[in-house]
């Protein structure tokens, strides 16, 4: 693990604090549950779910976009959380039912019809993974993430992205939309309106994209049925394709009464449906706009 020191300063002196990578304890994984939401962007679901051949998944939640996760925490350095946690995978896509029940039961009928099957998740927790584990993940083509924890004192909990996997996704190939209004037409997925970009809209999408990825190693885009998410262990910016009006949607999550707000070009969606995350709403025309955009997209993912 890389060498991380975090001081703290008390009238005008530096003191280190003093920090810990023990093994994670029942405690550590309460906590998780209690605040997922806060740490991962993820909604909580049950905690040593139990599988119909005697296996029991440490967490299952919901996240910001959808998609199933599945939380597997290493107590162990020899424990293979990951090999675990893909036999999970394989039997939470053969027990779609129950997961939809859970979900409906504790989020209501909208989120389970909004289950993004396309790509369920797995997110592995331990104080530290080994060369071997970091490899293993990129070769397996999932959903795989690896989070290493540190605590300092009693307080503080650092979280760092160790490796993230993101697989293909086709969304074309998800489940039937919602019908929009009761009417008789659905919404149209994101891969479709990008079929139906102009030259110009797809290379501006091509230079916000190059941009959003750009910011870090640790950033990783999933591609929804409505929206492009671009997150770090949370999203940190989603992004409509809109090629009739030959522009992009953009939505970040900052506080929108802490941004001047331009007409045409930024606004406070607090209480404006749309898909995907994110209160402040920008709208990207131009190369311009982007310049504009790109101290907000950096103050989200810094935030993120």
């Amino acid at each position: 693990m890389s060498d991380l020191k975090l001081f703290q300063t008390q009238a005008g002196t530096m003191s280190e604090l003093e920090s810990s990578s023990a093994p994670l304890e029942k405690a550590l994984q309460t906590q998780f549950e209690t605040n997922l939401d806060t740490l991962l962007g993820v909604r909580f679901l049950a905690s040593e779910y139990a599988t119909t051949h005697g296996g029991r998944m440490d967490t299952l939640g919901i996240d910001e976009n959808g998609y199933p996760v599945i939380i597997e925490y290493k107590r162990d350095r020899s424990e293979n959380v990951i090999n675990q946690g893909l036999f999970y995978l394989d039997w939470l896509m053969d027990h779609r039912g129950d997961f939809e029940l859970l979900v409906l039961n504790r989020y209501g009928k909208e989120v389970a019809e909004q289950i993004e099957w396309s790509a369920p998740r797995l997110i592995c927790i331990a104080a530290d993974f080994t060369k071997y584990d970091e490899h293993a993940v990129k070769q397996m083509g999932r959903n795989i993430e690896l989070v290493r924890y540190r605590k300092f004192g009693d307080d503080l909990l650092l979280l760092e992205l160790l490796t993230a996997v993101s697989a293909s996704v086709s969304t074309k190939a998800a489940s039937p939309t919602k019908q929009a209004g009761g009417g008789g037409s659905s919404y149209k997925t994101v891969s479709e309106y990008m079929d139906d970009m102009s030259p110009q809209l797809a290379e501006l999408f091509l230079d916000v994209e190059t941009f959003l990825l750009g910011r870090g190693d640790d950033v990783t885009k999933k591609v929804t049925r409505f929206y492009l998410a671009y997150r770090r262990i949370k999203n940190f910016a989603c992004v409509e394709v809109r090629p009739t009006l030959n522009q992009l949607k953009m939505y970040l999550k900052i506080d929108p009464d802490t941004v001047d707000l331009e007409e045409g070009f930024s606004r406070d969606v607090r209480k404006i449906g749309h898909f995907g995350t994110g209160d402040l709403e920008l709208t990207i025309s131009s190369h311009e706009d982007l310049e504009r955009a790109k101290p907000l997209v950096l103050r989200s993912y810094e935030e993120s």
